[in-house]
């Protein structure tokens, strides 16, 4: 009998994520790395979770998921104000650039330009994907 995604199941799955637009947003098959979920662990969505279970290995599922329930809202408390000596010629401030700030603790987390005015620049920490549905497509390597 085939193995089906259960509520504490490991799996890997292939995720590729297109925007309302139809556009690639982002796939794990770019570099053949698929992604490894432990359901249950919180790691996704409750929603999410909720369209793996009873999938088994091979099989695939394409599914949208409102803003709340794939990248989440974008968060003010999210934007912050940087000023401007922190930037270089290789990371200037200009709105749209993409630029990954070391946290405490050796964290990195890319922040969005969104703003420069005077020594103050806006950076929006939120995911890039906040906001918006986002259209799911998973393909079922295997469950472990």
């Amino acid at each position: 009998m085939n193995k089906v995604i259960e509520k504490n199941s490991h799996i890997i799955v292939h995720i590729t994520m297109k925007l309302a637009d139809g556009s690639a947003a982002d796939s794990t098959k770019v570099n053949n790395k698929p992604a490894k979920i432990i359901m249950g662990d919180n790691s996704i969505s409750p929603a999410f979770e909720q369209e793996l279970l009873g999938l088994s290995a091979g099989q695939s599922k394409e599914f949208t998921l409102e803003a709340v329930d794939a990248f989440g809202e974008p968060n003010p408390d999210n934007f912050h104000y940087v000023d401007s000596s922190k930037f270089s010629a290789e990371a200037p401030a200009k709105v749209g650039n993409i630029i990954t700030f070391t946290q405490p603790g050796g964290i990195e987390l890319p922040g969005m330009i969104k703003e420069v005015s005077g020594n103050s620049v806006t950076v929006d920490f939120n995911h890039p994907l906040a906001g918006q549905a986002v259209t799911f497509v998973i393909d079922v390597v295997e469950i472990l």
